[in-house]
């Protein structure tokens, strides 16, 4: 497998966020992933992504996640096809069911109970408008007629998800090209990749062996309260040292457990201060860049 091993950014603001994109290209990195925080300084991660693509040459960039539900799939459509014809192969979208803070989910307003179904129509309508010149489309929650987006990837991006519920590997399998896991420890990973396959089996479909990957979290001292309240509410049960690694020798470790368990691309979300970025840097290229093949 080809393991590629990028760097995630949370909570950095615009000036902040210029600065390591141009380290990140300098210093020849693989690629970097932006969240969806409307209620933090984070940059959006379209409108990120789009500045950090047309500001470098090499440096590829994607969304960990950019939720779906609650967006107009037309308008993203046109968005990512062309952010693609800008930057050809290096638009890595990925997309989820909803924002992982609770007061951001207002912004993505869905019929009740409904955010699954309108996912999967969405994404349906998504891919469509990528691949074809003219859509039409009559869906429960999506009506377009003879609708193009002008110019189209010259091959269809890859549309990765996330989630890691049995409803969202089933979907995953059902719809997706890849997978991008959290908060699960390998043998989680392991499951989870067996059941995609499964499900994409039953649909008739194959996930390319190389599409399963993983943000990570990497600390350097003490996780902060707001880290540990968090990883509580989604893993109460869970040793965090099993889910977030403790200096960079835990990392290397924790990584080669998922590669076995299938895992082979990772996003890397350094829980550091904000004058820690320089030395995290410096560290990564010295102890994580070199487990690339």
């Amino acid at each position: 497998m080809k393991i590629r091993i990028g760097i995630g950014f949370a909570s950095v603001s615009g000036g902040e966020f210029t600065e390591r994109v141009d380290a990140m290209e300098k210093l020849g990195l693989d690629s970097l992933w932006l969240s969806e925080q409307l209620s933090t300084v984070a940059v959006d991660p379209l409108a990120g992504m789009a500045y950090a693509l047309g500001r470098t040459s090499a440096l590829k960039v994607g969304t960990s996640v950019a939720v779906l539900p609650g967006r107009n799939p037309v308008l993203l459509a046109k968005q990512l096809a062309t952010m693609a014809a800008l930057a050809p192969r290096r638009v890595l979208p990925v997309l989820g069911l909803g924002p992982a803070r609770a007061a951001d989910r207002s912004a993505f307003p869905v019929p009740a109970g409904r955010r699954g179904a309108v996912f999967d129509e969405a994404l349906l309508l998504v891919r469509r408008l990528l691949v074809e010149e003219s859509v039409t489309f009559h869906g429960e929650f999506f009506d377009v007629s003879e609708l193009g987006i002008g110019e189209r990837p010259p091959r269809p991006l890859d549309i990765w998800l996330g989630g890691a519920a049995p409803a969202a590997l089933r979907r995953i399998g059902r719809l997706g090209d890849g997978w991008l896991a959290s908060l699960v420890d390998p043998a989680e990973a392991a499951a989870g990749i067996a059941a995609i396959n499964a499900a994409a089996a039953a649909a008739g479909r194959e996930i390319d062996p190389e599409h399963f990957g993983l943000s990570l979290r990497v600390t350097f001292g003490e996780l902060s309260a707001s880290t540990m309240e968090a990883l509580r509410a989604r893993r109460p049960d869970s040793d965090p040292a099993e889910l977030v690694p403790l200096g960079w020798a835990a990392a290397r470790d924790l990584i080669a457990r998922y590669v076995a368990a299938g895992v082979s691309k990772f996003v890397i979300y350094p829980a550091i201060g904000p004058t820690g970025w320089p030395e995290f840097l410096d560290g990564f290229v010295r102890e994580l860049a070199p487990l690339q093949t």
